[in-house]
Order: structure tokens, then C-alpha cells, then sequence
């Protein structure tokens, strides 16, 4: 495989997990929302039911089952079964749209703003996430994300993995594929930008899914660069 990246202009990163610590901000969220009402629950167990939620209501909307529908809809229809499964009642509507967007209130890993605002001194640098372009926006406003500019699945109308978003990337930042890097800490997403010939750069973000779980990182990675954080990719890539 190339390792020649002089031709790279541009980096998509992933955002869930790769930028911003998803797991341990919906935690905070929901205590604090917990003792602001009163309410007993195990919100570790709510969080990951609540991110674990969010594939399969994906895999609806590719299967036709559903009409195409934005994350924090997706989000929505998740949190509603958790509630009824946590036997949480009484939320007025408002309770429950403020309680939805605490995806867009995440904060981002230690490292990220600083290896972001490195790169961006030299490329330009993107998200490419299944997240709707509001709560992208919204989340880079509320963590100081330094984003050239917002990409999101929700322009392709698809969904990562589906090559649809990779080429809607390359095509509005008119870019060829070996002129932009993927950057996610998700070997299945990788793997597909890959595959459309873009350069790929893996994340360790062991810390994802809590302290007792384990990423997907294995021993035979087939991607440009292996880094072990946003700072540690912008030191390998010259910036």
C-alpha cells in the first residue's frame, strides 16, 4: 500500500467518539438532568443503550423501513423507548428536547482542539459525521471545534458507512480521492473511505466505551497512519 501523502489537501474526521468523548458527556448529562428531577437510574446503562440505539435505527432508514431520517430524530426515537424502558414519565416536551440535545452539548477529547487548530494551519479540516449539520454546528460553537467547514451524511442523504458520503465530500470540496484523508478511530468507516481510494488515518480512542470496554484497534491496521491522538496525527503529519 502507498504511504505517499504529499497529495493530501484535506481531512474529514469523524466526530462521535473520535473527536468528542461521547460516552462519559451523555453520563454527566443525564445525572445531572437526574438530580435536577429527582430521578434514580443506572445513566451508564442509559447512555450506552442510548448510543447502542442509534446503528439499528439507521439500519430502519436503509432498509426503507422508515422514510430518511436526521440523527437527532433517530436520537429522539431512541431516547422515547429508554424512557418508557427506564420507566421515566412526567417529562414535559421541552424536558425531552432539551434532554435529546445533549449530543450536541459533547465535549471533545483533551487533545482535540489543539490538534485540530495544528492542522488546520495546514489543511483543510472537516467533519464528516452521521451527525445533522445543526448539532455539529452546535457542538463545534459549545467545544471550540475549529472547523473549516461542516460536512455532514445528512447532504448525501445516507448514511457512513455507504460511499455516498465519502463522494459527497469529494465532491463539494472538489478534491480527488488521494487528495483527502479520512481520520476516524472506526475501522469499519476507514475501510470504506479506503476502498474509494481516499488516505486513511486511525485514532486510538481506547476510552470510547468506558475504562472496561475494548476499541476496535487490531494489530494489522491496513492505513496510512496509526496515531495515538488529534496531537499525535498532526506531529506525523508535519504540523
Amino acid at each position: 500500500m502507498s504511504t505517499d501523502l504529499s497529495y493530501v489537501k484535506a481531512l474529514t474526521f469523524d466526530v462521535f467518539g473520535t473527536v468528542v468523548d461521547w460516552r462519559s458527556s451523555i453520563i454527566k448529562e443525564l445525572n445531572s438532568f437526574g438530580e435536577s428531577k429527582g430521578i434514580i437510574a443506572d445513566w451508564e446503562a442509559f447512555a450506552d443503550k442510548w448510543r447502542g440505539g442509534y446503528a439499528p435505527a439507521m439500519d430502519q432508514v436503509r432498509k426503507g423501513e422508515i422514510p430518511w431520517t436526521n440523527i437527532d430524530e433517530l436520537h429522539r426515537m431512541v431516547l422515547d423507548r429508554l424512557l418508557n424502558e427506564f420507566e421515566i414519565t412526567d417529562l414535559s416536551e421541552d424536558e425531552k428536547v432539551h434532554l435529546n440535545k445533549a449530543w450536541h452539548r459533547l465535549a471533545p477529547w483533551p487533545d482535540s482542539v489543539e490538534g485540530l487548530s495544528r492542522l488546520k494551519q495546514k489543511f483543510i479540516i472537516a467533519t464528516l459525521s452521521n451527525g445533522n449539520i445543526s448539532l455539529l454546528v452546535n457542538m463545534a460553537k459549545h467545544s471550540g471545534l475549529p472547523w473549516d467547514v461542516i460536512l455532514s451524511s445528512e447532504l448525501a442523504r445516507h448514511y457512513k458507512t455507504d460511499k455516498e458520503v465519502y463522494m459527497k465530500a469529494l465532491s463539494l470540496l472538489d478534491l480527488r480521492p488521494e487528495d483527502l484523508m479520512m481520520c476516524a478511530a472506526h475501522q469499519d468507516d476507514l475501510l470504506a473511505a479506503q476502498a474509494l481510494g481516499l488516505k486513511t488515518a486511525y485514532i486510538s480512542r481506547p476510552l470510547e466505551f468506558g475504562p472496561e470496554c475494548k476499541n476496535d484497534a487490531t494489530d494489522d491496521m491496513p492505513f496510512d497512519i496509526i496515531a495515538n491522538d488529534i496531537v499525535d496525527l498532526a506531529e506525523k503529519l508535519g504540523t
